[in-house]
C-alpha cells in the first residue's frame, strides 16, 4: 500500500502521530534537543488529545516560533518550521489529516533537500509508490513515514514505542547530514 493510501485511510491517533513523527525527525533543523517533543508524543500514551494545544505552545515556544530572521533560514529549516507552525491547536480529524499529509511532503522534500546525491524524482510520485530513482536518504525516509503508520494504526501503544524508536533513528540520520553539510561550508 503506498503512503499517500495509508494517510486516507489512517485515524486521528495515527495521522497526528504520522505528523509528529515527521516533525520529529527534522527536529535537527529546527535546533531543538531530542526531549522537546517528548511531551506531545505523552499525549497519545495517555489516551486523550487534552494535553496536545498546550503542549504544543510548549514545544514552538521552546523551538523559537517562527525564527527571528527568516531570511537567514535555508529551505529545509523553512519547511522543518513550517511543520511546526502548521501543526493543528486541536487533535481532530480535520486539522491532522491536512497536517499529516503536509508534513509527510515537507519531510520528504526535506530529505531530498539536504541529500547528497542527486533525486530530481517528483516527492508526490514517491508517496504514490513509484520510488524509482529515488535518492537513499529520501527513500529511507519514505520507509520510516511508512512505518510510523503501520506501527501506530496496527500495534497500538506498543506500536507507538517502535515509532517513537523509528523516529529517534530519522532524526540521527538527519543530523548526522546537517553536521556534514555544515563541515562542508565552513
Amino acid at each position: 500500500m503506498s503512503l499517500v493510501e495509508l494517510i486516507a485511510q489512517a485515524d486521528e491517533r495515527v495521522l497526528a502521530a504520522s505528523g509528529l513523527a515527521c516533525l520529529d525527525r527534522c527536529l535537527p533543523l529546527l535546533g531543538g534537543d531530542d526531549e522537546v517533543l517528548r511531551p506531545l508524543w505523552a499525549t497519545f500514551v495517555e489516551g486523550a488529545a487534552d494535553g496536545w494545544s498546550e503542549r504544543l505552545g510548549q514545544a514552538r515556544d521552546a523551538l523559537g516560533g517562527p525564527g527571528p530572521d527568516e531570511g537567514t533560514e535555508d529551505d529545509a529549516a523553512r519547511l522543518a518550521r513550517g511543520m511546526l507552525a502548521a501543526a493543528p491547536a486541536v487533535r481532530s480529524d480535520g486539522g491532522v489529516r491536512a497536517w499529516a499529509d503536509s508534513c509527510s511532503v515537507a519531510s520528504l522534500r526535506i530529505h531530498q533537500l539536504l541529500d547528497p546525491a542527486e533525486d530530481a524524482s517528483p516527492v508526490d510520485s514517491c508517496r504514490a509508490g513509484g520510488t524509482d530513482g529515488v535518492s537513499p536518504l529520501v527513500a529511507a525516509e519514505l520507509r520510516r513515514q511508512v512505518t510510523v503508520i503501520e506501527l501506530v494504526g496496527g500495534h497500538g501503544p506498543a506500536g507507538l514505542l517502535q515509532a517513537l524508536e523509528v523516529s529517534a533513528e530519522g532524526r540521527r540520520v538527519l543530523q548526522a547530514v546537517v553536521s556534514r553539510r555544515a563541515r562542508g561550508r565552513a
